[in-house]
């Protein structure tokens, strides 16, 4: 049975075909047309985990405001393809599911995550995709 994890990666490798082959450094970006510009920057891999993230932003007295700028964890265990969200940032909040070591916040939790589900899916609907372009 499908978990809200699952999904999330499923959504993810759907957006992005490649998505198990990123590399730190990589950066995209998805514009459509009457929408936000989507971006994708790379943060961390390990040989267990690929770290990213999506972000919309805007300009406002010359600087970027995420709007929203989340963090998700890729698990790239052969068999085991799940991902999450670790963190949610905008103009006015920064939420992390794992504030420390060994430390979790379950309600936020399954708050980002359900987030990360809808907010996929409506970057899907407008047309952003961060496939690789040759």
């Amino acid at each position: 049975m499908m978990d809200k994890y699952d999904q999330i990666f499923i959504q993810l490798k759907h957006m992005i075909p490649d998505l198990t082959d990123l590399k730190p450094a990589d950066a995209r970006k998805s514009e459509s047309p009457g929408f936000m510009d989507l971006h994708l920057d790379v943060l961390t891999r390990t040989e267990e985990e690929l770290r990213i993230a999506l972000h919309h932003s805007y300009e406002q007295n010359g600087d970027l405001v995420p709007d929203p700028d989340m963090e998700i964890r890729v698990y790239l265990i052969p068999g085991w393809e799940k991902a999450e969200a670790l963190t949610y940032q905008d103009a006015r909040r920064y939420d992390e599911v794992y504030p420390e070591p060994g430390k979790v916040i379950p309600i936020l939790k399954r708050s980002l995550n359900d987030f990360l589900i809808q907010w996929l899916h409506n970057l899907e609907i407008q047309g952003h995709t961060l496939a690789l372009r040759g």
